[in-house]
């Protein structure tokens, strides 16, 4: 590691401790640290940026390709990580319940046969709305975000089916947040999760005079053929659209938008560099001060309560409230997490690319954020299987 690529952040948390007594092999990360410079010096992505945490402590904290030496990310659904961690919380003290209807929390939402939809449900993606329409750049008010849930419908009967939902669960997580705490979400989350942890660069809305360290969004690339995706996935007769859904590189691209970074989108629009969410990770392993009840935390990071199938993949969706399991096979190879971590890792990954993740077996957590949006999935899906297989074997035996 040059110095060059090392981060001079005067914070003692960016302190990288030895990776050699940290129990890191050191072939295996400088493997993992070369993989990911390949695709930034080759032109593929603008910069990236990863980071590795064990016992609570960084191991690695690497910037490629950006200028300036200390830079953040647009981490889309790992954001989804600071909501569970939320309401967790909020399931500890008593003010939600997994089986607590949505409707009697928040006023109208029960319209249009959406009054069995349950807290559990919304937290592992069988609700029934994935793609339940909510503008970020026109809906910006409570009030409005409120009245457009009530006129949503069902897709199919809640409970039934596995679904992935980019965001509209997350607005109602974020809604129930508010309406049981009488705090605004993002508060709450800084409040209540991350400032306890000392992870002030890691936010879920971030006002515009706090944006300049932003990396702006670029897509890269061409899309592959047909034929080229069928190949490379194994899915025949899945396209691209299946795949990529409402999650497009144009939806993407609005998060370059200062009043859209402003509002963090609870599903999507979490800014960060790579060591705060991987020291995030580290608290979701160790639990630092008991932040969280150790009941929820082990719901929340190593019990399955989702297993219905992946429509698209047909693999079981192994989800955790609110975060994903990796499994074995292609179960985890699906979700990013490559072929090395133990079954029991859990994390979310975010569009782009964006990988965040914990082992509880080696005690590793590892994450990696670009701005680059690369149009070509399959290329994409290869770097994160790399990356995230690389990772997997950096406990030294």
């Amino acid at each position: 590691m040059t110095d060059d690529q090392r981060y001079a952040i005067d914070d003692q948390r960016y302190a990288i401790d030895d990776p050699v007594a940290a129990g890191i092999d050191p072939v295996a990360l400088d493997a993992l640290l070369v993989r990911a410079r390949r695709e930034v010096d080759g032109g593929v992505l603008p910069s990236c940026q990863l980071a590795v945490a064990r016992h609570g402590r960084l191991v690695a904290f690497e910037n490629i390709g950006a200028t300036g030496p200390d830079r953040r990310y647009v981490i889309f659904s790992c954001s989804k990580a600071l909501i569970a961690g939320a309401v967790w919380l909020l399931l500890a003290d008593g003010s939600l319940k997994l089986d607590q209807p949505v409707a009697d929390l928040i006023p109208g939402f029960g319209a249009n046969g959406k009054d069995a939809v349950t807290v559990e449900q919304l937290l592992v993606h069988q609700s029934g709305f994935p793609l339940a329409p909510l503008d970020p750049k026109r809906v910006l008010t409570r009030e409005e975000r409120i009245e457009r849930f009530a006129s949503w419908r069902l897709n199919w009967e809640p409970g039934t089916r596995f679904e992935y939902h980019p965001t509209s669960a997350h607005w109602i997580l974020a809604e129930l947040i508010e309406a049981t705490s009488g705090v605004d979400y993002r508060t709450f989350v800084h409040s209540r999760v991350l400032d306890p942890l000392g992870l002030d660069r890691l936010r879920l809305g971030e006002p515009p005079e706090r944006q300049a360290d932003i990396n702006d969004l670029e897509v890269r690339g061409e899309p592959p053929t047909q034929a080229e995706f069928e190949s490379m996935i194994g899915i025949p007769g899945l396209t691209l659209d299946m795949l990529v859904g409402e999650v497009t590189n144009d939806a993407l691209m609005t998060f370059n938008r200062p009043d859209v970074r402003a509002l963090g989108v609870p599903g999507g629009g979490g800014i960060s560099n790579a060591a705060d969410l991987a020291l995030f990770y580290q608290a979701l392993l160790m639990n630092p001060d008991g932040l969280w009840d150790p009941r929820w935390l082990a719901a929340g990071t190593l019990e399955i309560h989702g297993d219905l199938p992946d429509p698209i993949f047909g693999v079981p969706s192994h989800r955790s409230l609110g975060l994903m399991i990796a499994g074995e096979g292609d179960t985890a190879r699906f979700r990013g997490y490559g072929h090395t971590v133990s079954p029991r890792t859990f994390g979310h990954a975010g569009a782009g690319g964006q990988i965040a993740f914990a082992d509880p077996d080696t005690g590793i957590s590892f994450v990696y954020l670009t701005n680059g949006l690369d149009a070509n999935v399959l290329r994409e899906h290869r770097r994160t299987a790399g990356l995230a297989s690389r990772a997997g074997i950096l406990a030294a035996a």
